[in-house]
């Protein structure tokens, strides 16, 4: 009786608390004054042509955009809304995963310590293939768990439905696999299952889920996979210790610095004397992913988001390890200046382009002016057209600016072309929108360099326009080049030939 009493005090807190945390990332998602960010605006662009596959990321981000703008509308809130609600969500997976491995108290705790997490702060606030990788990669950790109590077909069939969709969201579910894999084959009490047909069986349904974004990939060439591989940058010098470090030391931003802290004392434990279950396996969930990236950053490079993915299970481990050895003081410690970070971030969107950091740079130069200068863009549109002179397309040679111009200019109704070089795209614009003969002439160039004789030596006509110079914040300057061009030569890339 009191246990249950305990589970449901703890539930009960546990949703008042996340539900507050949720209302004031909401709030700080309403003020924030950031503009999107271009991959941001790429992902909505996504959403406006669903399909199985896209350029760089498997589906999963465009139609889960796509679900919350055609009733929300198209704002950056809109866009950007399915962060915070979707890490709430993982939040609560992580409590019961937490609650099922140790207990009520582990699970409110765990909850609460990941939903504060600075990445996380950081991540709701804008929208990525991360959000719904997270959700998933910890469902697929709850159904592992479960699955290792009772191999059913439920349990099948929720392990392989969790896993791929993690896999539509993001490739790197493809850690949770390994991880899975890697802790069966070192926990001798567990091998049995490897000799069991269900977990082949929901391996099996996570591919399936799988198989209409590999089919797009093999009738565009694998150009998902392509780029995922050269992502990682495997030529040249493959030796960066700087860059190993620099990942490494990210790594105390992301988690926040007690908690990393705190997993690597775990981990240095694990090799002198093991580990008990549950924590070997949440250290095997979360460890070798880091390690992994950090060899990756050594070869050649890695971003901090690299390995998001491991601290859904050291999470967990992190908190129920100061939980049983009565660490609460660096728990409170951790939480109280996460809770901190969490209000500065919030503040500093909502007060993005009217400050700088001390020494002069800004955080928040790369996300700013592109609204601006979008509305310099239409501008000249105008002008344009009431000289009498309209463009028929505009044309880009740079993936940042195409998508800015898609979303910034969505109700303006005017071809969007990316200038294409050789047989290989380079991104999705220049794989799904690319300039051809076919394309109406006069186009407008808008490029952010002024050399650009790389396309202006393709036309017989060139007329420069200026240029289009907003502020990018306080201390940087965002530029646009403009060009009107016209008798394009008529000779295509290879692939192109129309």
């Amino acid at each position: 009786m009191r246990l249950d009493s305990a589970r449901s005090r703890y539930g009960l807190l546990l949703v008042l608390v996340l539900g507050a945390i949720l209302m004031v990332r909401m709030g700080a998602l309403a003020l924030n004054q950031t503009d999107l960010f271009f991959d941001e605006a790429q992902y909505w662009s996504w959403s406006r042509e669903l399909d199985f596959g896209y350029f760089s990321k498997p589906p999963l981000i465009a139609w889960l955009i796509r679900a919350f703008t055609s009733p929300c509308g198209d704002s950056a809130f809109c866009i950007r809304l399915a962060s915070p609600i979707i890490h709430t969500g993982t939040a609560l997976w992580i409590y019961f995963i937490a609650k099922r491995l140790y207990d009520p108290q582990a699970g409110f705790w765990s909850a609460i310590v990941f939903a504060t997490l600075p990445g996380i702060s950081f991540s709701s606030g804008l929208v990525s293939t991360d959000v719904p990788l997270l959700f998933f990669f910890a469902a697929a950790l709850f159904a592992f768990v479960v699955f290792l109590e009772r191999q059913s077909r439920l349990t099948t069939l929720g392990l392989g439905v969790a896993i791929g969709c993690g896999l539509l969201a993001k490739y790197a579910m493809a850690y949770f696999v390994a991880c899975a894999a890697l802790y069966l084959l070192v926990t001798p009490e567990r091998r049995r299952v490897l000799r069991d047909g269900s977990v082949y069986l929901a391996l099996a349904i996570a591919i399936a889920f799988l198989i209409p974004n590999l089919l797009w990939n093999v009738e565009h060439g694998g150009v998902t996979f392509q780029h995922t591989a050269a992502n990682a940058k495997w030529e040249g010098p493959l030796f960066h210790p700087e860059k190993a470090l620099e990942f490494f030391g990210a790594q105390f931003g992301v988690f926040g610095p007690i908690l990393f802290g705190a997993l690597l004392v775990i981990a240095v434990r694990a090799l002198r004397s093991g580990l008990d279950e549950p924590d070997r396996m949440l250290l095997l969930f979360s460890v070798p992913i880091i390690a992994l990236i950090t060899v990756q950053a050594l070869i050649s490079r890695a971003h901090a988001n690299w390995a998001a993915v491991a601290y859904v299970a050291a999470s967990i481990l992190v908190t129920a390890t100061m939980l049983r050895e009565g660490a609460k003081h660096w728990r409170r410690g951790s939480l109280a200046l996460h809770g901190l970070l969490l209000g500065v971030i919030a503040i500093g969107n909502a007060w993005a382009g009217q400050f700088v950091l001390p020494g002069g740079s800004d955080p928040y130069a790369r996300v700013l002016g592109w609204e601006q200068a979008m509305h310099g863009v239409e501008e000249r549109l105008d002008r344009a057209a009431a000289e009498e002179r309209p463009f028929a397309a505009i044309l880009t040679d740079e993936r940042a600016v195409t998508a800015e111009l898609l979303y910034y200019l969505r109700h303006r109704d005017i071809a969007i072309t990316a200038w294409r070089d050789g047989a290989v795209p380079h991104d999705h614009y220049e794989l799904t929108r690319p300039f051809s003969r076919d394309t109406a002439e006069p186009v407008l160039l808008i490029h952010h360099k002024p050399k650009v004789a790389h396309i202006t030596s393709r036309f017989g006509n060139v007329e420069p326009l200026g240029k289009i110079t907003v502020p990018a914040g306080l201390v940087r300057k965002r530029r646009l080049f403009l060009y009107r061009l016209s008798g394009f030569d008529g000779r295509a890339p290879p692939g192109l030939d129309r």
